[in-house]
């Protein structure tokens, strides 16, 4: 699944540009927002590895997740809270395909979120 990257795509949600751009919103959305949106991708890939059979236990599931995450690893912004470098990791592992549809959703909860936080900045201001 991991590729060599290029000088194009350093890092490996560079390559769709629906998920890179999601990815950088959210990267510069508070804590706690993507924190709320970590869990939400964490639900959907699972929803998604389990609508694909993919996942057959929930030891496949813990699997996966353990699959190519390293503790002592914090040179990536995702690396500081383990929810998001869980989140990050799965949708890392799962295929093209799969990460084109997350993607979508991503950055769908990534917007919603934003306008919900505005919303909140509207009447607090009012």
């Amino acid at each position: 699944m991991k590729e060599e990257y290029t000088n194009q795509h350093r890092r490996w949600y560079d390559k769709d540009p629906v998920l890179s751009q999601a990815v950088k919103t959210l990267e510069e959305t508070d804590d706690e927002t993507q924190i709320r949106i970590a869990l939400n991708l964490i639900k959907i890939i699972i929803e998604h590895n389990i609508e694909d059979e993919k996942f057959e236990a929930v030891e496949d599931i813990i699997n996966a997740v353990g699959s190519g995450l390293d503790d002592n690893r914090k040179g990536r912004w995702y690396d500081i809270d383990s929810t998001l470098r869980t989140a990050m990791n799965m949708l890392q592992n799962c295929p093209a395909d799969t990460q084109r549809i997350i993607a979508k959703e991503m950055a769908n909860m990534v917007l919603e979120q934003i306008k919900k936080d505005e919303d909140s900045e509207d009447e607090e201001n009012s």
